[in-house]
């Protein structure tokens, strides 16, 4: 599923390239599911932080089974059951990746929660702990929770010890945020606001932060939403921006003084590939938490892979509720 010239979920094409070859120190995967994240949306628009040259298949999150061996890769051999992170070109039959970056699909798990699991539960676990300092007994305001991040997020904070409240924009993601353990949901309006329906929501998040406000806040939806919940901040409160679907907000730093907060920017491709070792660390984690069924990636729709553009676009409109994944091959 090609991205040759700049353009929405549309434009995309099914094509061919050439088979991928395994370089040294490289595995030629081939690819089952690939899940469906934000990143995706945009960059086949040239939006986002990187632009791949084309053509290119978007999609990163990726699970198969290997296929070859580059020299050097000893951990893997063919027929093996793999996930991992290919930052691009998972929309693809076959994808050579860095032997390091894959991890094994355990045994009972579909391929298509292994492609759901890695992206959105690293972003958030990262998040959390090293940006946010979530400890036991924390409030934590998840906004967008309903999407992937938003769900891994509740479910993390729940396994760290925190009292978690949802934010979302219909009763059908309340619910789904309800089942993933959240102990209170917020359902607010669509934006934008004028400044009255702004304070409504200001006072609906510090009613739910209660008289000592959120110590965490998490934010994968910016936009009008950002400054309502920055209001409900506790005192030296961290403020995590990890996304903006309803656009880059503009926040008053008069509130940053006020609560002694801090504005914490979350970018979990940048720490993992500065920080490979405390990255491999949160995995470990996120995969034994997996294991205890403490948390798990909540696939709510699969696509085939002529479809992939339509994962894409539902994505982009906001509309979905947990991962979309795209089945790449049986």
């Amino acid at each position: 599923m090609l991205s040759r010239a700049p353009g929405g979920p549309e434009t995309l094409e099914l094509g061919e390239l050439p088979d991928p070859v395994a370089g040294p120190g490289e595995v030629v995967v081939a690819i089952k599911a690939c899940a469906i994240n934000y990143p995706d949306v945009l960059v086949i628009e040239d939006r986002y932080q990187f632009k791949p040259p084309r053509p290119f298949a978007p999609g990163g999150d990726i699970a198969g089974i290997v296929e070859s061996v580059g020299a050097g890769v000893t951990r893997w051999q063919p027929g093996d059951r793999v996930m991992g992170i290919a930052m691009m070109g998972g929309l693809a039959e076959k994808r050579a990746v860095p032997a390091d970056s894959l991890h094994a699909l355990p045994e009972g798990h579909s391929f298509e929660e292994g492609a759901a699991l890695l992206l959105t539960y690293a972003t958030s676990i990262h998040a959390l702990v090293d940006r946010g300092r979530i400890a036991r007994g924390d409030r934590l305001l998840v906004l967008g929770a309903s999407g992937g991040v938003g769900l891994a997020a509740v479910e993390l904070g729940k396994a760290f010890g925190a009292h978690v409240v949802g934010a979302v924009s219909s009763e059908a993601k309340a619910q789904a945020v309800r089942d993933a353990g959240a102990d209170d949901v917020i359902v607010y309006p669509h934006g934008p606001f004028d400044k009255d329906q702004s304070k409504a929501l200001a006072n609906a998040f510090k009613q739910a932060g209660g008289a000592e406000g959120f110590q965490v806040i998490y934010d994968a939806v910016g936009g009008d939403y950002a400054e309502p919940a920055l209001r409900a901040i506790g005192w030296e409160g961290r403020y995590l921006v990890v996304g903006f679907p309803a656009g880059i907000p503009k926040l008053p730093l008069n509130l940053t003084l006020l609560k002694s907060c801090d504005v914490c920017g979350v970018f979990w491709g940048a720490f993992a590939a500065r920080d490979p070792r405390a990255n491999a660390a949160h995995i470990a984690t996120l995969f034994d938490l997996w294991e205890q069924r403490r948390i798990a990636p909540r696939v709510t729709a699969v696509f085939p892979l002529a479809r992939g553009g339509e994962a894409i676009a539902k994505l982009g409109a906001r509309d979905a509720i947990g991962k979309l994944v795209v089945r790449v091959a049986d």
